[in-house]
């Protein structure tokens, strides 16, 4: 199980890119994966091509990037670039979005989802992987004119953000594995695990990755980590998909699921979730400025098992 952290900006210093930079020079000094969202103001795979290029060594993901803003031919392209600047260390993390951004930002349809996905990866997988794609479906169409090649740039693994039954389906079937956030360890054994792995035999793909995101603390106040767990992740509890999960785990909000405690309690938390299935972390560190470097130096030792 490779462990990562889920960073950004926070826009506090004088320029996003090299407080990025900041960052991902600490992740990788500490043996940690760099995985970064993509919220509504850095672009992601922009901000990985520099960070890839500027950091040897560090792998990196997106977790992930909305494909309703960026046809599947532009985010190849980008994924490719990504790709050549960072040494082939990307992991290309995709998803839906929400129907509140998709619809209230972009003004878009967001009424056939599962139909959308898949008609994007009809697409975007043939260009990483042939640099070809010739599809007229529903909703999207593709058809290039010559290959789609880039020196020093690989096929990224694709990885979909999925939590209900379709989509884990479609994910373990046509990509490498999903991406999860606030889905608990009940759920990602019960649910997660059983419906993508099933669906990735089916057809005849390798085991899937599954990336498990939790907010993550190592603390001497669970009860107060907890506190601000509701607190900055409480936005989430809104989003139905998210809602949906932690029903299913039994938990009443996102603070519910967060790994908080001491560093025996969070490495017990965290190795049982790799003992379950998930082959990847990527963790927000959350808490005091203490509670942060306690929690990225027990990261980096779980790193080294």
């Amino acid at each position: 199980m490779r462990i990562g952290i889920h960073g950004g900006v926070t826009g506090r210093g004088d320029n996003a890119i090299d407080e990025l930079l900041d960052t991902a020079r600490s992740t990788s000094e500490a043996g940690l994966d760099l995985w970064m969202g993509q919220i509504g103001d850095v672009d992601a795979l922009t901000a990985l091509a520099v960070v890839g290029h500027s950091v040897p060594g560090l792998r990196v993901g997106t977790a992930v990037v909305p494909t309703y803003p960026r046809h599947p031919m532009v985010m190849a392209m980008q994924a490719l670039t990504a790709q050549a600047a960072s040494g082939n260390r990307l992991t290309l993390g995709i998803g839906l979005s929400h129907r509140v951004v998709i619809e209230g930002a972009y003004g878009l349809s967001f009424d056939k989802p599962i139909r959308h996905m898949r008609e994007y990866l009809e697409i975007l997988m043939p260009l990483l992987h042939t640099g070809a794609a010739n599809f007229e479906g529903e909703e999207l169409t593709a058809r290039t004119f010559a290959p789609l090649r880039l020196a020093g740039a690989e096929a990224p693994p694709v990885i979909v953000a999925a939590l209900g039954t379709q989509m884990l389906n479609l994910a373990g079937r046509m990509a490498d594995g999903t991406a999860l956030w606030m889905v608990g360890p009940k759920t990602v054994a019960d649910h997660i695990v059983p419906t993508i792995t099933k669906a990735a035999a089916s057809a005849g793909r390798p085991a899937p990755r599954v990336i498990v995101g939790l907010p993550v603390s190592v603390t001497a106040d669970p009860d107060g980590a907890r506190e601000k767990a509701a607190t900055a992740f409480g936005f989430y509890d809104s989003l139905p998909s998210y809602r949906a999960m932690l029903d299913k785990e039994g938990a009443a909000s996102p603070a519910d699921v967060a790994v908080v405690g001491d560093e025996d309690t969070v490495a017990a938390a965290l190795r049982q979730l790799g003992d379950i299935g998930a082959t990847d972390l990527s963790l927000p560190v959350f808490g005091s400025r203490k509670e942060r470097a306690r929690t990225m130096a027990l990261l980096s030792e779980l790193a080294k098992d």
